[in-house]
């Protein structure tokens, strides 16, 4: 009892001590238990007829059923594909970018210039989504677009990229890029700042090159970041982002445009069945939370620390 009542006056002055900074994270903390911790309650929608005017202990309950008409669906492979294909894309092609982008901005001396182009590549972040979808129709439409007007003069030919399906992934991975890029590099960019200069000061009079200090130093001095990046990421894979993916979508190319977010607010909010699109948005948290162990597990495995 003694041992207890000290551990715990111990915590009181450690709380007493750090005040401050817990206060700094309070909002934080608020946060994540509202938006986050206290919804997860509506996950029994999954497993119940849900009636809004009945509430979650009038509904009825279903079990699985709404699991199996799911997976029972016609259209359930063609967003299953979608939204892999398009994940995949962007951990191809999106991930790496700000890695790249931040080590050619830590090689920039000047830093006038070097902020000048880290302001211009923020600023596209705080851009909505439907600003940056807008910008890409004045550029792209058939109908006097700046870049089919420049092909038009050039081949006599206009292309329907907001159209054609084969064009519509390229889009979409190409408007993230140009949006997220810039403020992916933050992070990435406070790790380099980390580094011990010594270390390169050493490499130069030891003889070795620019590339040989980057794939020797700098490149390891981040490589926990890179992992854990990659990780967190792994747990949003199924995540396509509705409001991008839905202002893009039209009849003619939602063959390979609609995926599981644009289906949930089909199902759940223009239909009203809430317990089978809660259903689908569990499923794809299941389904990020073992991508997640997994590839932590695979981290630790390769002498990584992980996330936990």
């Amino acid at each position: 009892m003694k041992e207890s009542a000290n551990n715990k006056l111990g915590w009181a002055k450690d709380v007493l001590k750090d005040r401050w900074l817990y206060l700094m994270a309070l909002p934080g903390i608020v946060y994540f238990l509202i938006f986050k911790y206290v919804p997860m309650y509506g996950i029994i929608m999954a497993f119940q007829d849900f009636k809004p005017h009945l509430g979650f202990f009038g509904s009825p309950w279903v079990g699985l059923r709404h699991f199996e008409r799911f997976f029972g669906e016609e259209q359930f492979w063609m967003l299953f594909r979608n939204t892999f294909v398009l994940a995949v894309y962007n951990l191809i092609f999106f991930f790496p970018l700000p890695i790249v982008l931040a080590l050619m901005l830590n090689e920039v001396r000047r830093e006038r210039f070097k902020r000048f182009v880290q302001t211009l590549v923020y600023i596209p972040h705080f851009v909505s989504w439907v600003v940056v979808v807008g910008i890409f129709y004045i550029l792209f439409t058939t109908e006097g677009g700046a870049v089919n007007e420049l092909i038009y003069a050039v081949s006599g030919e206009k292309i329907a990229f907001l159209l054609e399906p084969d064009w519509f992934r390229t889009m979409i991975v190409s408007q993230s890029v140009w949006k997220e890029v810039g403020w992916g590099t933050i992070i990435f960019l406070a790790a380099l700042a980390g580094v011990d200069l010594q270390l390169y000061e050493a490499a130069r009079m030891d003889g070795a090159g620019r590339w040989r200090q980057l794939w020797h130093i700098t490149l390891p001095a981040i490589r926990s970041t890179i992992v854990i990046l990659l990780i967190l990421r792994l747990g949003h894979f199924l995540d396509s982002g509705f409001e991008h993916i839905f202002l893009m979508l039209t009849p003619t190319n939602r063959e390979v445009g609609e995926v599981f977010d644009t289906y949930v607010y089909v199902k759940g909010l223009t239909q009203g069945q809430f317990g089978y699109s809660a259903a689908v948005g569990l499923f794809k948290s299941v389904v990020g939370l073992l991508l997640v162990l997994a590839a932590n597990w695979l981290a630790k495995r390769f002498g990584e620390e992980g996330v936990y």
